[in-house]
């Protein structure tokens, strides 16, 4: 999975960095390879909550299925 990330300079130094598609999913760093590294950690942490969100608003429905459709943007 390929996500686009915007990087920038912070003004007190380093970068702060995050992913405009996932909401609140923001990250830093001191160089451009940590906050890089950083904000793919919080890529998953964050793709994790909401998977685990979706499991338990599943496990309330009865007759509820997890789909996959395919979309070209």
């Amino acid at each position: 999975m390929e996500l686009e990330v915007i990087l920038e300079p912070a003004e007190e130094g380093g970068y702060t960095v995050f992913c405009p598609i996932l909401k609140g999913c923001i990250s830093e760093g001191d160089s451009r390879e940590e906050a890089l590294v950083n904000i793919k950690d919080a890529i998953i942490l964050y793709l994790r909550a909401i998977k685990k969100e979706e499991e338990i608003l599943i496990g309330q429905v009865k007759g509820s299925e997890i789909l996959k459709v395919a979309v070209n943007v």
